[in-house]
């Protein structure tokens, strides 16, 4: 460290005896000297400072710049989007933001190719419509199955040609589309208007586990699935990225094999993964944040509103006081197809009441599927042995099955 204008630097400058406070060497006895030290001294400081300011606010400018540069940008999506304003659904709720994230499963670039033959083509292979409540409050996140029989209007394709309008399973509009297909094909669905969107890839999602140390799941029964690429013994296991793609993904070797079964899964590990963002403080901590951003921004395409990290965290900045009870998760209330059981199709009036408590911000509750007990009999009705007159009980809200983030699998 340099030596310090105003301070003693060594034995030539004797103060006097203890006790002495008179002028030391090089001082004038009127004090100028020590007053010329002092104010040098507190120019060095200052500059001092602002040197360290400057070097951290560059430091913070680079990371802002890199992590705002990592997002791609979906200007074609917005573009589309433009085109067919005036068919999309009108906001009800102001500071109500839907949001819809799309899992892709594309095999194009290193890091996907593994998992495939790249076809030129891609799917959603996971769709949530993410509900962020207008008092920040609650969030919904609502899968949409892949297999769900919808109206898909006419999309243009990436080419420029356009697709005529179409009776077909959900996921194949974003094959026909993209993003903005989806997103009419969601809102044609549910009459809830998409504020914003979000696309993310095999890597990104393996990436974003990673930058948290791994999410812990509770495995009921070992998993050994060559498609998904994943091997697991059961308990209580920390999945890397690579394991937990695999567990996302993982349908034919799991339960029934079912497309529901491996939503309920995802819905669980989402949850699992809130927990641990939200337990390891990593919202509150850069060195912890930065590396969590980095990972999600690098594999991640917006709409043009969010595509910086100032629009992302505008977007989300109030999620971080969501407890986690109030995070829930759930699909779209649905059943197998009438005329194809490979395929899914909504069960009405359940469907249309959740778009409608959606579309209004009103609460959604949810509760985990239970074996439904027998109706009662009429003697059990009621205490006067008749049955219960329904026009004198109230509609209560309706529930629907699904979990929050505060449950884990091992519940």
């Amino acid at each position: 460290m340099t030596e310090t204008a105003g301070a003693p630097s060594g034995p030539d400058e004797d103060p006097g005896p203890k006790g002495a406070y008179g002028p030391g060497v090089g001082a004038s006895p009127s004090g100028v000297g020590a007053v010329r030290r002092r104010r040098r001294w507190l120019r060095g400081l200052a500059i001092g400072v602002a040197v360290v300011v400057l070097a951290a606010g560059g430091a913070g400018w680079a990371a802002y710049q890199k992590l705002s540069g990592n997002i791609t940008k979906d200007t074609d999506a917005a573009a589309e989007l433009a085109r067919y304003e005036k068919e999309r659904p009108t906001p009800l709720v102001h500071d109500a933001q839907n949001i819809l994230l799309i899992g892709s499963d594309t095999r194009a670039g290193p890091a996907n190719r593994k998992y495939g033959r790249d076809p030129g083509t891609q799917r959603s292979d996971t769709t949530i419509l993410l509900h962020l409540a207008a008092d920040r409050q609650s969030a919904t996140a609502v899968s949409i199955p892949r297999d769900l029989m919808v109206d898909i209007p006419g999309c243009r394709r990436p080419d420029g040609s356009r697709t005529r309008a179409q009776f077909a399973q959900f996921n194949w509009a974003f094959e026909f589309g993209g993003t903005a297909c989806t997103i009419r094909t969601v809102e044609k669905l549910t009459g809830i208007r998409v504020d914003h969107h979000m696309v993310v890839d095999f890597a990104g999602f393996k990436d974003m586990v990673d930058a948290v140390d791994g999410v812990e799941v509770c495995l009921k029964a070992p998993i050994d699935d060559d498609d998904a690429h994943v091997r697991l013994a059961p308990g209580l296991r920390t999945l890397d990225g690579e394991q937990a793609l695999g567990y996302v993904r993982a349908r034919k070797s799991l339960g029934n094999g079912s497309d529901t079964e491996r939503m309920d899964r995802q819905q669980e590990f989402l949850g699992a993964l809130v927990n641990k963002v939200q337990s390891n403080d990593v919202l509150l901590n850069p060195a912890k944040l930065y590396p969590v951003l980095d990972a999600a921004t690098s594999s991640l395409t917006t709409d043009p509103a969010i595509a910086s990290l100032r629009g992302l965290y505008e977007l989300v900045r109030g999620m971080r006081n969501i407890p986690t009870e109030r995070v829930q998760f759930l699909t779209v209330p649905r059943q197998s197809y009438t005329y194809d059981a490979n395929r899914d199709e909504l069960v009405e009036p359940a469907a249309e009441q959740l778009f409608t408590r959606l579309r209004t911000d009103s609460p959604v509750s949810v509760v985990p599927e239970k074996p439904r007990k027998p109706a009662p009999s009429q003697e059990q009705a009621s205490s006067d042995g008749k049955p219960d007159d329904p026009s004198h009980t109230p509609s209560p809200a309706p529930t629907f099955r699904g979990n929050t983030a505060a449950e884990t699998a091992c519940e």
